[in-house]
């Protein structure tokens, strides 16, 4: 039975001419949804009907309109409301002409959030969100196990499957837990009833005008909650803790190199969670697991269990639940994956790392000389504080993409600047020349490490074709 906030929502849509702009992963079901429930749907996207055969054939049978091809946008402002997907920048002309004329502009999260009669919790960053995502729903998963056999977690938003179709078959004993890109948070209006902004760095640069938009985007997530409302900050990133002041509603801080007075710190070799108002040590301490229990590697996923750790302690979970799960947790596909050993080399696939930082974490985490596989798209990204840590662990970089001139010239005043010599270079013309390239100079005891410190556009569709690709080869 829908609830009254729910009833509300959905009068409010039913009869409405919609454009759903790109027919992607969350646009097909959230179409489905929205046709199902009276909206006259008009389905939008650049490519020919001949290219989406598929998405065409899940929406038959439906009342749906379809504007393919060049001009696709143009007629935008005739629409009562207009559905973005996560890739499409807000800011063209015509989705700003619709604006003008008076077309809601939203998306399938801000319907989700705003049909949901559970509690949701938004998890977003520059780099660990999906790893702090999916482990949240893992530890809320075992607590419910353990303590609530009834309850719904569903995880969702930036991974998984689009939650549109699930979200009103959850009630208010549920849980929602969703990843949240600077693009789907743009533009809501709404926030998370928890939010974790884990860290900011720059990142899609080559989409944000600026690095401020960036940022404004990402604090989006917290922007609109009540004071009774949570919102957990990393502490160890300087722009994720600044934000803290302006949380309209109760915070909490999670961090790896100090304690802090009310969220979850490493101390020595505990996890540990606070709750004490003054942040003074004693009762209001509980050790939740040991960073031997984390079997991913690198700080930075101790920094992720201490994110989730918090979301989760907020929302009531279980020390005991959330320490299984990190015990558990073997972490996901193209993180610090290991891909294979061959003549006493490993491989490890970190396709994941789509920026310079990310790849600063994967290089932290390794313990033994690396060969790196690096370069891509360029998202116009610095590469100068990746190419200093590369001096002191990498032996040779094999470099791919049209980011390969900016890398090398990175690694090459690096080693001018520290008076040393660079790790040798090796230019590829294809990732499969660059992966056979990285075996050659690699010795028996070193890593091979694909983290790219770039997407993947221009060589792959997406950065899990490219770890996949990686992992075939090996």
């Amino acid at each position: 039975m829908l609830t009254d906030s729910q009833a509300n929502v959905l009068r409010g849509l039913a009869g409405k001419r919609a454009a759903i702009v790109g027919m992607g992963v969350t646009n097909v079901p959230l179409i489905r949804f929205l046709a199902s429930r009276g909206v006259q749907a008009t389905a939008c996207d650049k490519k020919q009907a001949d290219s989406l055969a598929a998405e065409m054939d899940s929406l038959a049978g439906l009342d749906v309109q379809y504007l393919l091809g060049p001009g696709y946008l143009d007629s935008l402002p005739s629409f009562d409301v207009v559905y973005l997907s996560p890739g499409v920048n807000p800011g063209q002309p015509e989705i700003e002409a619709a604006r003008a004329a008076g077309a809601a502009v939203s998306s399938e999260i801000d319907l989700v959030l705003r049909l949901s009669a559970a509690p949701v919790v938004g998890i977003t960053g520059s780099s660990g969100k999906t790893t702090t995502t999916t482990l949240t729903g893992l530890m809320l998963r075992e607590d419910a196990r353990r303590f609530h056999p009834d309850r719904q977690v569903l995880v969702g938003g930036n991974i998984g499957a689009p939650l549109i179709e699930r979200v009103l078959t959850v009630g208010a004993d549920d849980l929602i837990v969703l990843e949240l890109s600077s693009f789907q948070l743009k533009l809501l209006q709404i926030s998370p009833h928890v939010a974790a902004v884990l860290n900011i760095t720059p990142n899609h640069l080559d989409v944000h005008p600026s690095m401020d938009d960036y940022i404004w985007s990402k604090e989006n997530i917290v922007r609109h909650q009540t004071e009774q409302d949570w919102a957990v900050f990393g502490a160890d990133n300087e722009v994720a803790q600044t934000m803290v002041e302006r949380a309209p509603g109760r915070t909490m801080l999670f961090s790896a190199s100090h304690s802090v007075p009310c969220g979850a710190f490493l101390d020595g070799d505990r996890l540990v969670t606070r709750w004490s108002d003054r942040g003074e040590p004693g009762a209001g301490d509980t050790v939740v697991a040991h960073r031997s229990d984390i079997r991913i590697p690198g700080m930075h996923n101790v920094q992720n269990a201490l994110a989730a750790i918090a979301v989760c302690s907020v929302v009531g979970a279980h020390p005991g639940a959330m320490r299984d799960a990190i015990a558990a947790f073997s972490g996901v596909e193209h993180r610090l994956e290991p891909a294979g050993e061959i003549d006493g080399v490993s491989y490890i696939n970190d396709s994941i790392a789509t920026t310079p930082s990310r790849a600063i974490a994967a290089l932290e985490a390794m313990e033994r000389p690396v060969v790196l596989i690096a370069g891509g798209y360029d998202k116009h990204l610095p590469f100068c504080e990746m190419a200093q840590l590369a001096l002191g662990k990498v032996t040779a970089v094999a470099l791919v993409g049209v980011t390969a001139d900016k890398i090398e010239r990175a690694l090459v005043e690096a080693a001018q600047r520290a008076g040393v010599e660079p790790p040798q270079i090796i230019r590829a013309g294809a990732f499969r020349e660059a992966v056979e390239a990285a075996r050659g100079a690699a010795r028996p005891g070193d890593v091979v490490l694909l983290s790219p410190a770039c997407a993947s556009y221009g060589l792959f569709r997406n950065f899990e074709e490219r770890g996949r690709t990686f992992k075939q080869l090996v």
